[in-house]
């Protein structure tokens, strides 16, 4: 510390209520989490960051609170922490007073990480690896937490308040989604403010789309690894501010553009959810760097091995797992999400590796303190949750396990989808249920049968076109020698791998492209779809893209088929439109006491009942009617029939009888264009490998 910069600053004990640090008018109360320091001590650094001005005390301690209050100290400071206590790795304890320490919550962040030896607790290349101890002062490397003004977060946002009924799902990140937009700002490219951009806004409207799933957006650090490669994080699940809007995606109106463009997304109807990452941390496994969490206190934010206690749990595979079953944990990812809300207008979130946050010290537990917390917070209430129902601990799939009112990622879904158009045998049957909601999977417990999230494609993983281009993952330009990302991708490559000139292969990938996106808007449930598949973006085959902060993962709008953008439109206007395939209940057969007729009939396309057994079975209709568990007042009138034919021929289709209604064809995958088209006659012919949809249009005093 420079002593010609030292300030003297007046500290009282101050109050441990709000965790953080919190102007109030007249000075800032810090307060901060430690369960087995020594000493925590606030400093305060000059308006560059660059010399620490003040290194005080926190003069009080009630429980695992740290407290003090600074009076006149104002909004835009600068400050860390330096916690003493013993530095005994084998113990579980990585306390060294010469790290500065970012504010878990702080929402602000002042300077960006380095890779410096300094910012790690130990000596960088010590036979004694992480049991040494490293003296140097961090500071200079790593960034300063800020005191911030309380009119930039106020908490008073309104959440959109839509309903699951009618919710299209469209998951983007910030960057990746108008970094090569001609329509949008150079300036705004990349940005909080250019995602809600009018060009960006109209594309979402023009798709149908009510909801933005945006990948992690809280302030991430890229590993170590990937700096050696000159690469970055680019997905961001390596989250070290969890109350901190990331910088890297500031524009012109830097950290209040977020909350701006939440607004502007609500102005347009469409809600925001948010991507978080509560799992682990930026700080990675015991040789990672010492930058918040581990040196304010490693014992209890981090699961540690029974016995090992130098080691952490992986059941991330990201190096570390979050502690969230210690209360002082919990309350930071409740404060967190609550943040979100309440000063964003967030309107809710998907939880990366959700299975990490719910397990207790015997395993997975739905009745567990997170999942109880959540469901009781009345701020919480309301805003929708989605979980990635798996991690890579043991008992880590647990697809179908979350209670209401989660929604989750149905994996087994995407891979039903794209097994079926590529002709796997036996795909067929799962269809039938992915297509009903996967109640095998959900209908318990009051769930409704929007939990399912339908997707095909998602940012992990080939993009939807690039599952009609690609059999194997091309990962090269990640540097792990093409090891990384998955290796069953149930995808097809037309018999040519990667791009083709071919018409006849490149007209049979668009149409497995409209087949995948059809199937996805029309079975029951909630769809996704990855930014860009609208227009068949793809990633030249990198199913793992998640380093790749480059024309790889950007969306190149210039390149998009504005056939596949309009068919999915059209995809999305007749999902809206027709109550019958986005219902609330299961369908499972039930008689309907209105009319006496099934709430759902699965036939053959001759009319008659469909052959479950039969191994090879590659194209099933099913009529769909409102569904008989409701009461007659709230019984859908709708009635639509859904024909998949996978045949490399066409099939003639027997329609069910109308009585003295008519069928209208009103779906077609055989083509871009739709229009609805009145069906003279009982039957017609169905395109080979195509999805038709047709609804009954009853005449008057029928």
């Amino acid at each position: 510390m420079n002593d010609q910069c030292r300030v003297a600053l007046e500290i009282a004990p101050g109050s441990p209520h709000h965790l953080g640090a919190h102007f109030d008018g007249d000075g800032t109360n810090f307060a901060v989490f430690s369960e087995n320091a020594t000493q925590v001590k606030l400093c305060i650094f000059s308006a560059d960051g660059l010399h620490e001005l003040q290194r005080i005390d926190l003069p009080e301690r009630t429980g695992s609170v740290w407290h003090g209050y600074v009076p006149g100290l104002k909004p835009g400071t600068l400050y860390g922490y330096r916690v003493e206590g013993p530095y005994t790795p084998e113990n579980g304890h990585r306390f060294n007073p010469n790290k500065l320490l970012l504010d878990p919550y702080t929402s602000e962040f002042h300077g960006v990480f380095s890779e410096h030896p300094s910012t790690f607790g130990y000596q960088v290349g010590s036979p004694q690896v992480d049991l040494s101890f490293d003296d140097r002062d961090s500071a200079p490397h790593v960034p300063k937490s800020v005191v911030s003004d309380p009119q930039s977060f106020p908490l008073d946002a309104k959440t959109l308040g839509r309903g699951w009924d009618d919710a299209f799902c469209y998951e983007a990140h910030v960057k990746g989604a108008t970094k090569l937009h001609p329509a949008v700002s150079e300036t705004l490219r990349g940005t909080y403010d250019g995602l809600s951009s009018p060009a960006f806004l109209e594309h979402l409207t023009r798709l149908g789309v009510t909801t933005v799933e945006l990948l992690p957006v809280q302030a991430l650090k890229s590993e170590g690894a990937l700096q050696a490669r000159s690469l970055v994080n680019y997905w961001g699940y390596n989250t070290i501010g969890f109350f901190a809007p990331e910088p890297r995606y500031f524009g012109p109106s830097g950290i209040l553009g977020f909350r701006a463009m939440v607004d502007r997304f609500h102005e347009a109807g469409i809600e925001v959810i948010l991507d978080v990452v509560y799992n682990h941390s930026g700080e990675g496994d015991h040789l990672g760097p010492t930058l918040s969490f581990r040196g304010l206190d490693n014992a209890s934010y981090y699961r540690l091995l029974d016995g090992q206690r130098r080691y952490y749990v992986n059941d991330t595979g990201c190096g570390n797992t979050l502690n969230v079953s210690h209360p002082f944990v919990l309350r930071m990812v409740m404060d967190s999400l609550r943040f979100w809300v309440q000063a964003m207008g967030v309107d809710g979130f998907r939880f990366d590796l959700a299975v990490s946050l719910c397990r207790e010290r015997h395993g997975f537990d739905i009745h567990g303190g997170f999942l109880d917390s959540l469901r009781q917070d009345p701020v919480l209430a309301g805003v929708k949750l989605i979980a990635e129902p798996w991690d890579v601990g043991p008992g880590g799939y647990q697809l179908g396990k979350f209670p209401p009112p989660f929604a989750e990622w149905n994996d087994r879904y995407r891979d039903t989808v794209r097994r079926f158009w590529r002709g796997d045998g036996h795909s067929a049957q799962d269809l039938g249920s992915a297509l009903l909601g996967s109640a095998d999977l959900f209908d318990s417990g009051g769930r409704r049968s929007w939990s399912s999230i339908n997707f095909a494609a998602a940012h992990d993983g080939f993009t939807l076109a690039d599952t009609t281009h690609y059999v194997k993952r091309h990962n090269e330009a990640n540097g792990e020698n093409n090891r990384d990302g998955h290796q069953s991708n149930y995808s097809d490559n037309f018999g040519i791998e990667g791009k083709s000139d071919d018409t006849v292969i490149v007209e049979a990938r668009r149409q497995r492209i409209r087949n995948i996106l059809a199937t996805v808007l029309l079975s029951q449930g909630t769809p996704m779809i990855l930014a860009g598949d609208e227009g068949g973006n793809s990633q030249d085959g990198n199913n793992n893209a998640y380093c790749q902060d480059n024309e790889t993962s950007w969306i190149d709008w210039q390149t998009l088929d504005g056939g596949l953008i309009e068919f999915t439109s059209a995809l999305s206007c007749f999902r809206r439109s027709h109550a019958a395939i986005r219902q609330n209940s299961f369908l499972h057969g039930m008689t309907r006491t209105t009319d006496g007729r099934p709430d759902v009939e699965w036939r053959d396309f001759d009319g008659s009942a469909l052959n479950w057994r039969d191994p090879g079975l590659s194209s099933l209709c099913l009529l769909l009617r409102g569904c008989a568990e409701c009461s007659a007042g709230l019984q859908s009138e709708d009635e639509v029939l859904l024909a998949f034919n996978r045949e490399p021929r066409d099939l003639e289709l027997v329609l069910p009888d109308c009585g003295s209604g008519q069928w209208i064809w009103e779906i077609n995958s055989s083509s871009d264009i739709q229009a609805a088209e009145p069906v003279v006659g009982q039957s017609v012919l169905v395109a080979p490998q195509s999805v038709a949809a047709f609804t009954l249009r009853r005449h008057e005093g029928a």
